[in-house]
């Protein structure tokens, strides 16, 4: 396969404005020992892609190329990595600290490499990881005695996932979210909807086994009251700093999640178990079994300014760039 000495990127030069990145012609990514080289066919954006740029998230230098999620074909493979990847259909999790997703070509560590099968859309498989994989971690967190889940910013792309993770799971799911959703996730499976986001500390209603919040870590604190003793707190976007409650009283079980840190801290089983969980889910895909996200397409020339509507949220469902 020949490959073109050059690709497009969109470069980091140290602005938070999404609208600042720079459309360049760069070098084709070196494939170090353990890589696969990606044609991106299409880039998946995420919430986590604008909040970097600010730069306290992240210690990137000007140049940097951001991007988590995207799905393509292998066309090289580094030492060490079998020559049947090139060729394969393949979707990824980007590490923050590596050149990203926002590329014609990128290189990832094949260990995180997800098959795509035949059945599964571009669209689909770039879609996914990021708010898929977050969404088993964060279920993962849980005891099987749990029985009852409360879900809150349950409109989202990473409850689209969690949902029909835990329902699947045999869990009684009660969402949280606006109301405009109840018809999706009541389609999803969930038992009950419950109108959202809190705008104080939750007071009356049910009491559930476990609570999943995607919210904050303000929004995730006012969810304390609604777990019963020995219950278990999962905080997707932020973490508490400390026990909102004094000890040996609910004993509560908090717990945090973050995607990005199995890059920095995952071993090979690590890995091993995520790119388990995301095939499985592609796989149901295939089968048309799962569910999948509203999706807004833009073309990569766009992509900075696709990136802004979604900080901005200007639009529904999940934002794709196709290259």
């Amino acid at each position: 396969m020949t490959l073109p000495t050059t690709h497009r990127v969109f470069e980091w030069r140290g602005s938070a404005n999404p609208a600042d990145l720079a459309l360049v012609e760069r070098p084709l990514p070196e494939v170090e020992p353990g890589d696969v080289l990606i044609r991106n066919a299409v880039i998946g954006l995420n919430p986590v892609d604008w909040k970097v740029l600010g730069g306290s998230l992240v210690d990137w230098q000007p140049g940097h190329v951001p991007g988590v999620d995207g799905a393509g074909t292998v066309v090289a493979v580094g030492e060490g990595v079998a020559d049947g990847w090139v060729g394969q259909r393949v979707s990824y999790h980007q590490h923050l600290a590596r050149h990203g997703s926002y590329a014609e070509y990128v290189a990832v560590k094949a260990r995180a490499l997800l098959r795509v099968p035949a059945g599964v859309r571009w669209e689909q498989a770039a879609s996914m990881p990021c708010p898929a994989l977050t969404a088993w971690l964060a279920l993962e967190k849980l005891p099987q005695a749990c029985k009852t889940l409360l879900v809150s910013g349950a409109g989202g792309s990473v409850a689209n996932h969690l949902i029909q993770l835990a329902v699947r799971r045999g869990l009684a799911v009660t969402s949280l979210s606006s109301l405009r959703h109840a018809r999706r996730l009541s389609e999803l499976g969930v038992n009950e909807c419950q109108p959202g986001p809190l705008t104080e500390p939750w007071e009356q209603g049910p009491r559930f086994d476990a609570v999943i919040d995607t919210v904050n870590d303000q929004h995730a604190g006012w969810l304390v009251p609604a777990l019963r003793a020995n219950g278990h707190l999962v905080c997707v976007q932020d973490r508490l700093a400390a026990s909102p409650i004094p000890p040996f009283t609910r004993t509560l079980s908090i717990h945090e999640v973050a995607l990005g840190a199995s890059h920095a801290y995952g071993d090979d089983r690590t890995w091993q178990e995520l790119v388990d969980a995301g095939e499985e889910i592609l796989s149901a895909m295939a089968r048309n079994q799962w569910q999948v996200d509203e999706v807004t397409v833009a073309a990569f020339e766009e992509l900075p300014v696709h990136l802004e509507r979604l900080q901005n949220r200007t639009f529904h469902g999940k934002g794709l760039v196709t290259v």
